[in-house]
């Protein structure tokens, strides 16, 4: 008997990411509340990491605002940034690092498995690295994990994807 199975991951596609910070850049170098502004997104490929530099907190605000937005229509999820605090820089300005995450850590995978035995469906899961891997002898069954989780409003995105 065939087993059919899915994995759960949770990734940024790293173009979009690149994409998205290139049209914040040019909406930021049209906006008429930032001229003579040092203000800047900067976006660091390796390091998975995006700067921010603003005047005062006012515009760091409105340089998340810009950069959620442009994310948003690129449809990158704001749950795979982790804001830092922000923190003083040269001059007086404002600095704040964003943290792009990817992958599914220990105990996000751990709950995740917590939350699909909790269904009570006959499904069977397994944590590989960065990934939940799900697997049942029936579709149906598979079809209804994926249902709930894309239901719940997890603290990480979730994608589905290798279904089989």
């Amino acid at each position: 008997m065939a087993n059919f199975s899915f994995d759960i991951i949770s990734e940024v596609d790293l173009q979009e990411m690149d994409n998205a910070v290139n049209q914040a850049n040019k909406e930021l170098a049209q906006r008429y509340d930032f001229k003579d502004s040092k203000a800047s997104i900067a976006y660091d490929r390796k390091e998975k990491k995006i700067t921010l530099v603003a005047d005062d907190s006012y515009k760091l605000r409105a340089l998340i605002d810009i950069l959620a937005t442009r994310m948003a229509k690129r449809h990158i999820s704001l749950k795979s940034l982790k804001f830092n605090d922000p923190e003083k820089a040269f001059g007086g300005y404002l600095r704040q690092i964003v943290e792009i995450c990817m992958g599914i850590d220990k105990e996000k995978a751990k709950e995740l498995t917590g939350i699909i035995k909790g269904l009570k469906v006959k499904v069977q899961t397994q944590i590989e690295g960065e990934k939940i891997k799900v697997s049942s002898p029936k579709k149906d069954e598979l079809q209804v994990v994926i249902a709930h989780l894309k239901g719940l409003d997890f603290s990480i995105p979730l994608i589905f994807c290798n279904y089989r």
